[in-house]
């Protein structure tokens, strides 16, 4: 702790040590929260030992009073039942590829400033959608993004960063065809011939595409769209509106919001949530508003 520095609370500190930068990092991420005034407490993870597992020995065998995840989406996805267990608020420390729920709750990626955000910030209320069961931060996917998901390996997600998602994504666009859905939401029952139907949670999704220009991960609301695009390029047009998240805008783009829903497909199809492969079709998605705590700036001040 640096000379001065109040004590600030004790977090077990969970570090995915196969995120991106999580094993060159891990040293420096003890470091920035001490320089805060936070004592790391870190967690025993050996071999076969999940993320939720981790923060449940660590919570039970600690006096700690947050938990501290290092990683990115994909390990935030595999601590949720843990978070949910330990009822503690928790920070995060981005150590992935892509960062996604740091970016939609406006958390600095640089560790100095995260650490400065867990010490300093209040911890806010945060959403989780759930799918079949299954928690997730950020956005499930049925479609390209899970088949993405499913080719993007985590070496090449190690290897080449935001990269790889989009070489990934240049060998399996052309490759896309539509398939049929069936939506049931608000009493409505929709079909359609899509290439994804995206149901987020948070904002920011694969790396900087946008589920919504205006959804929050604290707003009580799933964000739902399907791209009914006929032909490839037409994905390639949108690339910039799914940046945005304006591409409910576009006539072959479906949008809506809702609180639960329900997907069918003609065969199962698998779900992509926050980056991992988790359940298949058919798919009951429904809101858990204000599951978690996490320590964030403001709403609006990211």
């Amino acid at each position: 702790m640096a000379a001065g520095t109040q004590a600030r609370g004790r977090a077990l500190l969970l570090i995915n040590r196969k995120a991106r930068s999580g094993e060159e990092q891990a040293e420096a991420a003890e470091a920035a929260l001490r320089e805060v005034g936070i004592e790391p407490v870190p967690a025993d993870m050996p071999d076969g030992t999940s993320c939720a597992e981790a923060i449940a020995r660590g919570v039970a065998r600690g006096d700690v009073d947050r938990v501290v995840v290092g990683g990115g989406d994909g390990t935030l996805n595999a601590a949720i039942p843990g978070l949910l267990e330990a009822g503690l608020p928790f920070g995060i420390l981005p150590l992935g590829t892509a960062n996604d729920l740091a970016r939609s709750l406006g958390i600095p990626f640089e560790l100095d400033g995260a650490a400065r955000v867990i010490a300093e910030e209040a911890p806010r209320p945060v959403d989780l959608g759930e799918v079949n069961g299954h928690c997730y931060f950020n956005v499930a996917s049925i479609g390209f993004s899970a088949e993405l998901a499913g080719e993007l390996k985590a070496e090449a997600k190690k290897r080449f960063g935001k990269l790889g998602y989009g070489v990934a994504a240049l060998g399996l666009l052309r490759r896309a065809r539509p398939f049929t859905v069936t939506l049931h939401h608000d009493g409505r029952k929709e079909r359609a011939r899509t290439i994804q139907v995206s149901v987020g949670n948070g904002k920011h999704y694969g790396g900087g595409m946008t589920v919504a220009e205006d959804a929050r991960p604290d707003d009580g609301q799933l964000d739902v769209y399907s791209l009914e695009v006929r032909r490839w390029w037409r994905l390639v047009l949108l690339l910039p509106w799914l940046r945005s998240g304006t591409q409910g805008r576009w006539r072959d783009v479906r949008a809506f919001r809702t609180t639960a829903l329900e997907l069918h497909t003609r065969r199962p199809r698998p779900v992509n949530t926050d980056g991992e492969l988790t359940t298949h079709t058919p798919a009951v998605f429904r809101m858990r508003p204000a599951a978690l705590r996490v320590y964030a700036p403001p709403p609006g001040t990211g």
